[in-house]
């Protein structure tokens, strides 16, 4: 990795940021994919470690929590027993994101089960600095996850969304039909103006958007589950500390406290350079 110049992994890092494909990466840069896929990994990695150690004392005034579906390999009612070993089936990416300031706090990439939730909420905690008003969808684990890792010190409410079947649509992927909204205050004394999942839920268009991995109905879909987290790794670091927010007009980072520029690309694949030297 150490011959590559810069200059063609900052090409091959703008490629998989903005949502092309490992193949088409290849085809832009002239970069092999065995090339592409180390970088994937190191970057990924260090940009994970990054996160983990900087994204701290958040001083958010409110939280919303989703949670987005992919697969890994194939579907989970597609996957051998041998595959599910190997980490094929269905993957979910669990976000946590300050809505004023659009920072990603906290995110998890794993199954869709009670241990995940409450893993959340406590690497969610933990990085906050202030007391949050949160909400979440009505995922019946969440506020059993909220308050063994919050206790009293939150404003909590549930924002639930209800569907049903649109008569008249047959298509197969027709979305279904918004028939309610319900919100229920759960803890402490939320603001009802502010009990939303609207900015969570545009995020995970932004995430379908600028992962290949993510975008529906392709072949572009994770085979390797370890691949998939590097890329979602990336792509929080890179939505944090590089890329400018319309509205903001700054980064998110920029915006929370925790930078005070706009990174560049090189800055952000030099965190490669600081993890090797540290681990030298």
């Amino acid at each position: 990795m150490n011959q590559l110049p810069m200059s063609k992994r900052v090409a091959v890092v703008s490629a998989l940021v903005e949502g092309n494909s490992l193949r088409s990466t290849c085809r832009m840069t002239g970069v092999a994919m065995n090339t592409v896929l180390k970088l994937l990994a190191d970057l990924g990695e260090a940009c994970a470690e990054y996160h983990e150690t900087h994204v701290r004392n958040v001083n958010a005034q409110r939280i919303q929590v989703d949670e987005i579906w992919q697969y890994v390999g194939a579907k989970a009612k597609n996957v051998t027993p041998e595959q599910q070993a190997q980490g094929w089936g269905d993957s979910w990416t669990w976000t946590a994101i300050d809505p004023d300031s659009k920072l990603i706090v906290s995110y998890l990439v794993g199954a869709r089960t009670p241990s995940n939730a409450y893993e959340l909420m406590k690497d969610l905690v933990v990085r906050l600095g202030s007391r949050v008003q949160l909400t979440t969808d009505g995922l019946y684990w969440y506020p059993h996850a909220v308050e063994h890792a919050f206790g009293i010190d939150v404003d909590y409410a549930v924002l639930q969304k209800h569907y049903g079947a649109e008569r008249g649509t047959p298509g197969r992927y027709s979305p279904a039909k918004l028939t309610a909204i319900t919100k229920e205050a759960i803890r402490g004394n939320p603001d009802e103006k502010h009990i939303s999942t609207s900015i969570v839920e545009r995020q995970n268009l932004t995430m379908r958007m600028s992962m290949r991995r993510f975008t529906r109905l392709t072949n572009g879909f994770s085979k390797k589950l370890e691949n998939h987290a590097y890329a979602v790794a990336i792509h929080f670091l890179h939505y944090n500390f590089v890329r400018v927010h319309r509205t903001l007009r700054v980064t998110p980072a920029m915006e929370a406290g925790l930078s005070n520029h706009v990174w560049s690309l090189e800055e952000m694949i030099e965190l490669l350079e600081r993890r090797n030297a540290e681990a030298a």
